[in-house]
């Protein structure tokens, strides 16, 4: 169990990183035209545990804003970028997400505060495992893992109101923009590691086209799975 006096650190953690969010935000909203994100996001980021999604024997960083590693190659990312990649979106509480790269299962955490049902698929098998159990264990009932290769969406379940992917992909995988539903939108990084990354928000209209605006620069892991062509 956890001591009050360490819950009381943790209060302050969450403060201190929501505030650092907050000054990023500012400080990049020129190019990501969001200079504060909404109240329910920045409530999400405040209210889930991000402790109990890191590494063990990281808990004291967990809320520094910058990513971590959670092994398998893998890492946890930076809050800011969970912040906004959340907030593009523009989740309403009765949506129903598809999440890409469940990895330790914060961001799954965070849009399950947003959203009404987050579907989250991850190819790494130990990875999903315990994001599993973690999400389970932390109340997250709204949240359906499963493991598998992303890159083909999960069909079963779509459409989807919107779809986020957490690694970076060589271009946007084409199931992804048919399971998502008109009027939704995409949030993915494109680009290949060790270059040029870029998020794109992608944004579905009523009649099926799309429409793709670059957001920000960025850096993640690479999507494994595919194959898909680049874009």
């Amino acid at each position: 169990m956890t001591s009050a006096s360490a819950q009381d650190t943790y209060t302050a953690a969450r403060a201190k990183m929501a505030e650092e969010i907050s000054a990023m935000a500012r400080d990049t909203a020129v190019e990501t035209g969001r200079a504060a994100f909404s109240p329910r996001v920045m409530n999400a980021m405040t209210k889930v545990a991000r402790h109990r999604f890191v590494a063990e024997g990281e808990e004291r960083s967990a809320y520094l804003n910058r990513p971590l590693g959670i092994g398998s190659g893998q890492t946890i990312s930076q809050p800011y970028i969970v912040a906004l990649m959340s907030d593009l979106l523009e989740l309403k509480p009765g949506d129903k997400v598809l999440e890409i790269g469940t990895g330790s299962g914060y961001q799954a955490a965070v849009l399950a505060e947003l959203a009404a049902t987050v579907y989250t698929i991850e190819i790494i098998e130990p990875l999903g495992r315990l994001a599993a159990q973690r999400l389970l264990a932390a109340g997250y009932h709204n949240v359906v893992t499963r493991i598998g290769d992303g890159y083909q969406g999960w069909a079963q379940h779509a459409p989807f109101d919107a779809i986020m992917v957490t690694a970076a992909a060589s271009g946007v995988p084409p199931a992804l923009i048919e399971q998502l539903r008109p009027g939704g939108k995409l949030v993915i990084p494109v680009g290949s590691q060790g270059s040029h990354q870029e998020l794109r928000l992608i944004s579905k209209s009523a009649d099926g086209t799309t429409h793709t605006r670059r957001v920000l620069g960025v850096r993640f892991v690479p999507l494994t799975g595919g194959p898909v062509p680049k874009q």
